[in-house]
């Protein structure tokens, strides 16, 4: 085949081949003179130079040896345009020998175009996709001789077929990678970048507080309403009526709470808030609202630590419903509002932790003249110096007590810290009941005085056994039971040892006051008491003393 390119053809000589080739003479540069082509050689194959041949017999086909492949021997490609005639008796005729040429051929020389060279190896080349027909016997136009066979070397050059499978066939190209790796690699790489870019900047705004304004969230604004029964519903009904108490006088000075009974000014509070300015002093009283206004005393008692004053001149007073501290149940909810350490309007909360605790407060004067008994409503509400005074209310917002002494730390006394100083709360608050704060009130507004409910006998208060012994002699010698008196009428002795009051256990003389003056004048008790050995029941009508 030619399609105008050059075609390389190599088979090394064989020896007896190479042996007669002649040593050319050296050439000058570009010394190869080519004869022009003769018309009748290009028609006809050029054959080597060959000895007669007898055409008279029928040539054989060429076979290769056994050590030789078939790609190796070269054979003329057979065109259907030119038939092979059939074998036939021909005259022996000599082939002409080809024109030899003007120099000796170089064996080193740039072989002509066609012709093989004895050195050069051929090139690879591409195998083309459609199959290569086998090679076939070669048949020799008529009246060529074919060539002699000689011996060939087992590793001898094949016949360059630049469409043949060979030995020096180039490999086909390696199979292109999938994109698949690449594209999970291009992947794995951006999350990292990206990881590394996000770390950076989450950092840089966590130390930095952010990137621009800070707008932080908030709730929408609702509604400022509450339930009537919650804490916040009883604080807002209750603090109008609830004031602070500034009182000077006879060297001292204090702060108390307060609040309004009716509309006529007068304020409820303890005796002990206001007892700098019993005889001359000055008393101002601070609303919720911020007014002011001066107050005078009214009254007050010492025995159950309570105390009116009362303001003038002031409109719009919203005075506090009073509840009934007998229907209160340990457990009950209840809000505090005082003024502790002179921080008004302050509100705390908690429940009534006991009732009927008898506790005594006061004592300063060493007399026992500024002592206090109460039968008390404990709370855990938070209470603190500055709440004595202030009203302790239930889950509708009704005044059940007022908040009078706290149990401090280290302290044994009762009152705003008891006797070891100012201390703060540890949430044991105590409340005079106010059926009991109702009664001296009301006494105190109409007549300036409380009357006391008494039995008339003088107790041994250096008893140490169980219950309230009756002294053999009263103070200043006059005698333990007062003639004439309720303990007389009801038949009680010197020495009769008072263990109950109504069935509730007293264990010593200051329970059996604290008992007593949770009632009224006038009412009657029954006591169990021991006399000799034996229990006995009394029953005593309360008579009335006039308080200081």
């Amino acid at each position: 085949m030619n399609d105008g390119k050059p075609n390389w053809w190599s088979r090394p000589s064989t020896p007896p081949e190479a042996a007669r080739i002649p040593t050319p003479s050296p050439a000058e540069e570009g010394d190869f003179p080519l004869q022009a082509p003769d018309p009748a050689e290009s028609a006809v194959p050029e054959a080597p130079a060959a000895p007669t041949v007898d055409m008279t017999k029928e040539p054989a086909a060429a076979e290769p040896t056994p050590s030789e492949p078939a790609s190796a021997v070269p054979a003329p490609a057979v065109t259907a345009a030119e038939p092979v005639p059939a074998p036939e008796t021909r005259a022996v005729a000599s082939v002409p020998a080809a024109p030899r040429p003007l120099h000796e051929p170089d064996e080193y020389r740039t072989p002509p175009y066609g012709e093989p060279g004895p050195w050069a190896p051929a090139p690879p080349v591409q195998h083309p996709a459609a199959p290569v027909p086998p090679p076939q016997a070669a048949v020799l136009p008529q009246g060529a001789v074919p060539p002699p066979q000689g011996p060939v070397p087992p590793h001898a050059w094949g016949q360059y077929d630049p469409w043949g499978a060979g030995p020096g066939a180039v490999p086909p190209p390696p199979r292109k990678k999938s994109r698949r790796g690449l594209a999970l690699v291009g992947a794995l790489a951006f999350a990292l970048l990206t990881g590394v870019i996000g770390g950076g900047v989450g950092a840089y705004v966590e130390r930095n507080g952010g990137i621009g304004t800070v707008e932080l969230p908030q709730a929408e604004a609702g509604s400022a309403d509450r339930a009537p029964d919650s804490v916040a519903g009883i604080a807002a009904g209750a603090l109008p009526g609830v004031v602070t108490l500034h009182v000077s006088g006879g060297g001292s000075a204090g702060t108390g709470t307060g609040f309004v009974l009716d509309n006529r000014g007068h304020i409820l509070t303890n005796n002990h808030v206001v007892d700098a300015a019993a005889t001359s002093g000055d008393i101002t009283v601070t609303f919720s609202s911020g007014e002011t206004a001066s107050a005078k005393l009214i009254g007050k008692d010492t025995g159950y630590d309570l105390a009116v004053v009362q303001v003038t001149g002031v409109r719009g007073l919203k005075p506090l419903p009073l509840g009934n501290s007998d229907d209160v149940r340990v457990g009950d909810p209840v809000v505090a509002i005082g003024a502790p350490f002179d921080l008004s309007n302050t509100v705390t909360s908690g429940i009534i932790s006991a009732k009927e605790r008898p506790i005594t407060a006061g004592g300063e004067k060493g007399d026992g003249s500024d002592i206090s008994y109460v039968d008390a409503l404990q709370t855990d509400a938070p209470i603190n110096p500055g709440n004595s005074g202030g009203p302790l209310l239930d889950g509708k917002g009704r005044v059940i007590g007022i908040n009078s002494a706290i149990r401090a730390a280290g302290g044994s006394g009762e009152g705003d810290g008891g006797s070891g100083g100012q201390a703060g709360s540890i949430g044991l608050g105590f409340a005079i009941p106010v059926n009991q704060g109702k009664r001296v009130a009301e006494e105190l507004i109409n007549t300036g005085k409380a009357t006391h409910p008494v039995i008339g006998v003088s107790l041994d208060m250096q008893f140490n056994g169980d219950g309230a012994r009756v002294g053999d002699k009263g103070k200043d010698g006059t005698p333990s039971v007062t003639p004439d008196g309720p303990a007389a009428k009801a038949g009680l002795r010197p020495g009769d040892v008072i263990t109950k009051v109504d069935g509730q256990r007293v264990h010593n003389g200051e329970e059996l006051i604290v008992k007593i003056r949770a009632h009224r004048p006038g009412d009657a008790l029954a006591l169990t008491l021991t006399r000799d050995g034996r229990e006995l029941t009394r029953t005593v009508t309360l008579g009335s003393a006039q308080g200081t």
